[in-house]
């Protein structure tokens, strides 16, 4: 038997390899993962604060521009137009159990202070409470309204009984099963994938 030559690489063992492959496939499969659940970057971040029947109290962060909260506002719509399911964005249904479907009547409000979507405080404003009622509207950043086949949407407070706010700015009104304009899509913002 010829001796070893002291300067030729002896190759990996098999178990040296598994591991490397385990070690790389994690990675893989947890970008994928991240890649995969990313958030929609089109609209703002928003939360769901509370629900009351089909009146809904949302948030997002206090920096969020106008013309984002209109993104906003314009995808609730796009899916009471397409679907009418807002379950995937966060919603319970608000008519569950109705034949005409589980958010036949949907109020959306946004806020961009946490405070203002507590449960107690929309309860008084649903209540009618004269000392939270003004305060709540005023404070509204924009609404979306679904009431059978009827809709609008806006930035700033929610009409009410055909007043509107001199800071409201409609963007929308009409019904759910007229068409949705056509407009081009909003530019995606920062994304996460290192490609």
């Amino acid at each position: 038997m010829p001796p070893a030559n002291p300067t030729s690489k002896k190759p990996l063992d098999i178990v040296v390899k598994f591991a490397l492959w385990v070690f790389v496939g994690s990675f893989a499969l947890i970008w994928g993962g991240m890649y995969l659940s990313r958030p929609d970057r089109s609209i703002p971040p928003y939360t769901v604060g509370s629900q009351s029947g089909h009146f809904v109290a949302t948030y997002v962060p206090r920096d969020t521009q106008d013309d984002q909260l209109e993104q906003l506002v314009k995808r609730f719509r796009k899916v009471a137009h397409h679907t009418r399911d807002f379950g995937p964005m966060k919603i319970y249904p608000t008519t569950a159990g109705d034949p005409g479907g589980r958010y036949r009547q949907i109020v959306i409000y946004v806020f961009d202070d946490h405070l203002k979507t507590e449960p107690e405080v929309l309860a008084k404003y649903l209540k009618g409470d004269p000392g939270v009622a003004k305060d709540y509207e005023h404070s509204m950043r924009g609404y979306y309204r679904l009431l059978d086949q009827d809709e609008d949407g806006g930035v700033g407070p929610i009409p009410q009984d055909g007043n509107r706010f001199s800071d409201t700015r409609i963007l929308f009104k009409g019904l759910v099963t007229d068409p949705l304009p056509v407009e081009p899509e909003p530019e995606p913002g920062i994304s996460i994938s290192p490609l």
